[in-house]
Parts: C-alpha cells; sequence; structure tokens
C-alpha cells in the first residue's frame, strides 16, 4: 500500500511539473517588453492611401528636387566630405529601420546633400534622404547630432506619418491628392526651392506634421540612432542648438519642426529607455 502511495504521490509531482511547464492552453501568455521607446501603433488613417502611390509620388517630387539642385550646382557630388559624412552615418542608420517598418526593406534608399542656407533635412516616403548644407554648418553638428537629425527624419518615413497626413485629407475632402506639390508641403520644402508648388492644391499646402508625429519621430530617430552607436543625449543637444538658432531667426525646419522646452524634457526622460541600446551598440563595434 506504502508502495502504490509513493506512485501516486511520484506521478503527481510529475503532472505538475509538465503541467508548470508548458503554457496553459487558451491562456494568453505575457509577451516580453520591447527595448527602447514606446510610441504606439501606426495610425490606421495612414491605411486611407496605398503605400505604393505614395512613395511613388515622393520618388518622383525627390529626383525632380535632386535635378533643380543639380542645375543650380547646388548638389554634392559623391567626392563631397560632407555628403561621405551623411553616407556614413545613414548607413549605419538604415538596418535599424526594418524593425519598425517592414516596407522599408525594399525601399530604395537614397541619401543627398543640397548646398542650401536652410535649415532643413526630410526624409520621403520610400527613404529618399536630403539634408541641406545649411543645418550641418549653421549648428555645427557633430556626427552623434547629425545622426539625430536623419534618424527623425527617417522615422516620419517609416511611421508613415505624411501618408496620415494624406489620410486625414482624404476623410475631409472626400479624396486624396497625390503629388508632387502635396510630398514637398509636407516636408516643409520651400517653395522657392522646388519650384514645384502647382495651383490647386492649395489645401494641401497647410498639411504639417502634428505634434504627435512630431514627438514619434524625435523618440523613434532617437532609438534608432542609439541602436546604431550613437549618442542619443545628442538629441537634446541638438535641440537645444535649435533653440538658440531660433531666438536669432527662425528657420525653416520650425515651420515642421518646432522646438521647445517640453521637446527637450520629453526626450530626456525616454533617454533611459535608450541609453542601454547605445552602450551595446558601442560594445559590440
Amino acid at each position: 500500500m506504502l508502495l502504490i502511495q509513493r506512485c501516486i504521490t511520484a506521478a503527481r509531482i510529475a503532472l505538475l511539473g509538465l503541467a508548470l511547464a508548458m503554457p496553459a492552453w487558451g491562456i494568453a501568455q505575457p509577451q516580453a517588453q520591447r527595448e527602447g521607446v514606446d510610441v504606439g501603433r501606426t495610425s490606421r488613417l495612414s491605411s486611407l492611401v496605398p503605400a505604393a502611390d505614395v512613395e511613388k509620388a515622393a520618388n518622383q517630387q525627390y529626383h525632380q528636387l535632386l535635378q533643380q539642385a543639380q542645375a543650380k550646382n547646388a548638389l554634392a557630388g559623391p567626392a563631397h566630405p560632407q555628403l561621405q559624412r551623411l553616407a556614413t552615418i545613414s548607413k549605419r542608420l538604415i538596418p535599424q529601420a526594418i524593425a519598425w517598418n517592414e516596407r522599408a526593406r525594399s525601399w530604395k534608399w537614397e541619401v543627398n546633400l543640397i548646398g542650401s542656407s536652410q535649415i532643413n533635412a526630410f526624409c520621403m516616403p520610400g527613404g529618399k534622404i536630403a539634408v541641406f548644407t545649411g543645418i550641418i554648418n549653421k549648428l555645427q553638428l557633430t556626427d552623434d547630432e547629425l545622426a539625430m537629425v536623419v534618424g527623425h527624419e527617417m522615422a516620419h518615413a517609416l511611421r508613415e506619418h505624411a501618408r496620415e497626413r494624406m489620410g486625414k485629407g482624404a476623410l475631409t475632402q472626400g479624396a486624396t491628392r497625390i503629388g508632387g506639390a502635396v510630398i514637398a508641403s509636407i516636408f516643409g520644402i520651400d517653395p522657392n526651392i522646388t519650384d514645384m508648388v502647382a495651383r490647386g492644391t492649395a489645401s494641401m499646402l497647410t498639411l504639417r506634421f502634428s505634434r504627435g508625429d512630431e514627438s514619434e519621430a524625435d523618440l523613434v530617430g532617437m532609438e534608432l540612432a542609439a541602436r546604431a552607436g550613437y549618442d542619443p543625449r545628442a538629441a537634446v543637444t541638438l535641440w537645444k542648438k535649435m533653440g538658440q538658432q531660433g531666438k536669432k531667426a527662425p528657420p525653416e525646419w520650425f515651420s515642421t519642426h518646432p522646438a521647445g522646452a517640453s521637446r527637450i524634457a520629453e526626450l530626456e526622460r525616454n533617454l533611459p529607455r535608450v541609453m542601454p541600446l547605445y552602450e551595446r551598440a558601442l560594445a559590440q563595434r
């Protein structure tokens, strides 16, 4: 009898161990918390406009801009040291993009430097990056700070903010207009530079990224840069420089990228989330 009881007890222990080792059927298991910043999901409004259409329009506008810059001898050549610097930074940032948008895997990324006194930069849908020399020279950007600028602009494309803006336009106007002028307006490109503002699109020229979009781009861009081995604390010094520059003469970038103490505070609050990523990236280099 004692032997039978011992066998029953052993069987019960074995079954309990098996039950603990296996996930319970029908019960959702907790997922491991994601490292880095938390900005939620992309807006459903972006689904109102086909991504391929937005990327096609952006590609056309981007190359028209490059053609105009080249015609004015304002497009940096491959040997330009600042373009080489920009390309090196972008090359480290781009591999981090796929985690934020699977479409980025098939994007034909391009990086260009445009000679202009404007303090401006952008990344159009599809991975079309352009930085104006004004933002590098006037702010005397370090590599870490330039990585924050590029990361921020990449984040707008990865989070599909332009597509979301167009989706909102579709709701309010009943139809979407996808064209170069719309793309240019969203990214705050000076019409005097692009000469691409067409008639009949004035209502769409008011489109700008929202404060929520800007906050997302700040945080996602900071994480991209941290994972690529750039010091995320440079996001804070970048915006302090932008604030100082804005006191002298509000740059074009401020029309879509307003600075402020609250913006810097948000970046500082999220530094603990990305510093470990930066330190790990440094250790692996």
